[in-house]
This record gives C-alpha cells, sequence and structure tokens, in this order.
C-alpha cells in the first residue's frame, strides 16, 4: 500500500528477486553486528513439508529467545545433528556453557563427539524457549501456502530470523521509553546496512 501510494508498481517476483538478491547479504550484516549472544542454548526441530517429502528444520536459540542459526535437512539423526553443530560453531566462534534439548538420542551422541564438556539437559519441558521460536516459522509458511522445497526454505528462513529478530526486542522487558530508543537505534542500523549496499 505505502508503495503503490507513491507509485511504485511491485509485483510478487520484484519482491521475491529483492529477497534472493539482497535478504541474506542484509542478515549476514545484521549477524556481524550483533553483540556476544547467550551461553545457553536451546536446540529444537519440527517437520517441514515440501511436495510430500518430509524434511526437518532445526533451531538453536540461546537463554535471551535470539535465534543463532537454523539449518533444513533431510535426517535427524547423530550426522545431521554432528553437522548443525559444527556449523553452529563456525559462525558463532564460541562454545556453549550448556545445551537444552528434548530427548531425541541423535543429540546426546553428537555432543559426546562434538562438544564433550558442554553440559547437556534433555527435558522436553526446559526446552519451550526453542519450541516458541519455531512459531513465526509457522505463521510465515502459511502465508507462503508452504514452501516450495527444502532449498526454498533454508534459504528464505536464514534470511527471515536475523532480520526478524533485528526488529522485534523483547518488548516485555522494555518501558515505552526503552522500547522506542531501541528500536530508533535498529532502524538507524538497518538503514546503514541497506544503504551501504546500494552504494557499493
Amino acid at each position: 500500500m505505502i508503495m503503490a501510494e507513491r507509485g511504485v508498481r511491485l509485483t510478487y517476483e520484484i519482491i521475491r528477486q529483492w529477497c534472493l538478491n539482497f535478504g541474506q547479504t542484509y542478515a549476514n550484516k545484521l549477524k556481524h553486528r550483533r553483540v556476544r549472544l547467550g551461553d545457553k542454548w536451546h536446540l529444537d526441530e519440527v517437520f517441514l513439508t515440501t511436495n510430500g517429502k518430509r524434511s526437518y528444520l532445526g533451531r538453536v536459540v540461546d537463554q535471551h529467545g535470539n535465534v543463532l542459526d537454523i539449518l533444513v535437512q533431510s535426517r535427524r539423526d547423530k550426522q545431521a545433528v554432528k553437522k548443525f553443530f559444527r556449523k553452529l560453531l563456525k559462525g558463532l566462534q564460541y562454545v556453549p556453557r550448556v545445551i537444552i534439548t528434548d530427548k531425541l538420542a541423535s543429540y546426546a551422541a553428537a555432543r559426546k563427539e562434538i562438544i564433550p564438556h558442554v553440559e547437556h539437559r534433555q527435558h522436553k519441558g526446559l526446552n519451550n524457549r526453542a519450541e516458541n521460536s519455531h512459531q513465526s516459522t509457522r505463521q510465515r509458511e502459511r502465508t507462503m501456502r508452504r514452501f516450495t522445497s527444502p532449498g526454498h526454505a533454508q534459504r528464505f528462513l536464514s534470511a527471515f530470523g536475523p532480520i526478524s529478530d533485528h526488529f522485534r526486542p523483547r518488548r516485555h522487558r522494555l518501558s515505552a521509553s526503552n522500547y522506542r530508543a531501541l528500536l530508533q537505534e535498529r532502524f538507524e542500523i538497518w538503514n546503514d546496512i541497506t544503504t551501504g549496499n546500494r552504494v557499493a
């Protein structure tokens, strides 16, 4: 509506191309600007069905609800979890103090090989933070009438996660004035990132 009011005509294809060209770049820049995240990691996975084929969307959040990473895979065995751990450790470059998962045996087996000195707590009730973080994905999945493939889900969510987090600070923990100030700061960061990309 805003763009139409300004006389700019947009189609879904234009928006899709914009996301492909710039979305991941902006998400990566936002990741680099984040302060060090929490040392307690909550890991969880949900099913994704694309063209009748089931995949698994793994997600990791810290104790503050910040999304650390996601990965879409065809399996959720030990090898899949090991791949996810390696991707996390490479991207974040620090080891957590504790990880919290449900009782899927693959997590314990992979942890023993990749991060054996990290405390591991397995309890479904402790992992609500990770499970709740999937809600935004389900909302987008419904809006987009499902993802067309695992690759489509990975590309979209790896950009959508950091950008969505950037504009959704924990409102319930902030006063109105602090919330407005934080949003203004985050919009300034966003403008800096997007303007720099256009100039380049």
